[in-house]
């Protein structure tokens, strides 16, 4: 029985392994295809600088609807290059990111079965990790899957600001001597992008690691990205904290919150939810979270035994507080929308 489960879990990663090396080939065709057309860009876009180039040169014997022709173009060819450019990281982003999980089967594949296997041997020791390997992949895997999530927000958000930044301020420098009125809306278009990327970042610091949940702690924290989800213009968050506001060990206080958070994300995102409930109570021995909402629903027992469930996350927030010695409950039906409660055991972090 024991070696059966072992060939069920080495075939599962054998057909993991041939998916994710279709998709790698995928990816280098896409890759090669993506280069060759950033090649195309690149050229005409130095064909286009060398154009204003030109004009600049001689701008005042050039007629105003050849100059706005060539900013056009150029402006045009820049947008098109940096759209291209950023196809391509993301390419290879995902590119890491299968090559990663290849690795990850790789390796697994060649672990050998233990000697006394097929023997006897110690089957309920052999069998109890079994589990632990899945749940070690999943949480890999969903590691994986954050970290490429947060690359595509960050160059989909400050990384495409920024290069607009720069092409905002080229423009305000050639604008400068010859139309200041039309330099000085531009320099007052750029001060709000500024401040408008500047909050992005912000924001987009505070998702991949809150620095104030080392200095402040969980609670703090918490408080925090609600107030922030209030200020995107989300009003149906509501959060409620009871017991003790305790410093845990950090690694507690990491776990709950970023369980709050892909919980609220899920509600928002996925279960399309207008109100949510979150009710945090700490108590001496024991964090006790409950995140409620009013979406759409789903069936629950499907969902997390489902290929989906990998898309809800769900079987991994169930790991990661399992592993850690807690314990987890989800209720969720069509039209009846998403609850989730979860007990941790905890203990002071010492000062």
């Amino acid at each position: 029985m024991v070696e059966s489960s072992w060939d069920q879990f080495t075939d599962f990663c054998r057909r993991g392994s041939a998916q994710i090396q279709k998709e790698l080939k995928e990816i280098d065709m896409l890759i090669q295809q993506t280069s060759s057309e950033v090649d195309r860009f690149m050229q005409a876009n130095a064909r286009a600088v060398a154009r204003t180039r030109q004009i600049e040169s001689t701008f005042d014997t050039v007629p105003r609807e050849d100059i706005r022709k060539a900013y056009n173009t150029l402006i045009q060819n820049q947008q098109r290059l940096f759209t291209m450019r950023g196809q391509l990281e993301k390419l290879q982003s995902d590119q890491k990111h299968l090559t990663r999980i290849a690795d990850l089967y790789d390796r697994i594949l060649g672990f050998a079965p233990p000697e006394d296997l097929s023997l006897g041997g110690d089957a309920a020791a052999e069998t109890a990790l079994e589990p632990k390997q899945a749940t070690v992949i999943n949480i890999i895997e969903a590691q994986e899957q954050e970290r490429l999530r947060l690359s595509r927000q960050m160059h989909d958000g400050p990384a495409q600001s920024l290069t607009n930044l720069a092409l905002q301020a080229e423009i305000c420098e050639r604008l400068f001597d010859r139309d200041p009125e039309r330099a000085r809306a531009e320099l007052t278009e750029l001060k709000e992008s500024v401040i408008r990327t500047f909050k992005t970042v912000k924001v987009f610091i505070f998702d991949l690691r809150p620095m104030m949940l080392d200095d402040l702690g969980l609670v703090p924290t918490v408080r925090r990205y609600v107030d922030g989800i209030a200020e995107e213009g989300f009003a149906g968050l509501t959060l409620q904290v009871t017991g003790k506001e305790l410093r845990l060990a950090p690694h507690k206080e990491v776990t709950i919150f970023r369980v709050i958070q892909t919980l609220i994300h899920m509600a928002r995102e996925q279960d399309q939810a207008s109100s949510i409930v979150v009710h945090l109570n700490l108590e001496e021995t024991e964090a006790m979270v409950t995140i409620e909402d009013n979406g759409v629903g789903f069936d629950i027992d499907e969902q997390l035994n489902s290929e989906d469930a990998v898309r809800l996350s769900l079987p991994t927030i169930r790991e990661r507080i399992e592993v850690l010695g807690g314990k987890i409950h989800f209720f969720s039906a069509p039209g009846q929308g998403l609850r989730v409660s979860f007990t941790l055991p905890i203990e002071r972090r010492e000062e």
